[in-house]
């Protein structure tokens, strides 16, 4: 038990002794310097603003009940090519776009930017409907915008209406066929 002892006390010694002296042998500062890992406080990179690609139908939403939510009738609907879920375009009957729903899954950080970009937190109302989602909404120069967000999933719904409620009415719409 006494040499246990002593040789523990000895070995515990010659780490300390070990410890106390520098070790030039692994390069300079070697252990001192952490691997650098990517900053979390870079923005994420936002995809491009979607742009109409093919005639519709909008394959989340029906013609009926755009005209009805936004309160102008639908001449013609056009979709984006994104993937898993195509941009839809409302136009009136004027032929001028009337109102685009925007729908992104996929990266958290990429959805809520999308968000603070369509409805700045700094500057829009604070939107949350339906109940777990979060964004804005605003009146614009041109309409509204209703943007939320929930984990990796964001809707933009953007109309030429001034009243953000018929965006919100698209966009609560829209995030249920979807089943987001």
């Amino acid at each position: 038990m006494r040499r246990l002892f002593f040789l523990t006390a000895l070995a515990a010694a010659a780490a300390m002794a070990a410890g106390c002296s520098p070790d030039t042998s692994a390069g300079p500062a070697s252990a001192a310097a952490p691997s650098a890992a990517p900053s979390s406080s870079a923005a994420p990179e936002i995809p491009p603003e979607p742009k109409p690609s093919a005639d519709g139908p909008c394959p989340f939403l029906e013609k009926s009940f755009v005209a009805q939510a936004n309160g102008q009738q639908v001449s013609k609907i056009r979709i984006s090519a994104d993937k898993p879920h195509p941009t839809c375009f409302f136009y009136a009957l004027s032929g001028k776009l009337q109102l685009t729903v925007r729908v992104y899954s996929g990266d958290s950080a990429v959805a809520r930017a999308l968000v603070d970009q369509a409805a700045p937190v700094a500057t829009s109302n604070p939107a949350s409907e339906p109940a777990g989602w979060n964004g804005g909404y605003l009146s614009t120069d041109s309409g509204a915008v209703y943007a939320v967000w929930q984990r990796g999933s964001a809707i933009v719904v953007t109309t030429n209406q001034k009243q953000s409620v018929k965006a919100r009415t698209v966009a609560v719409q829209a995030i249920g066929s979807l089943k987001l």
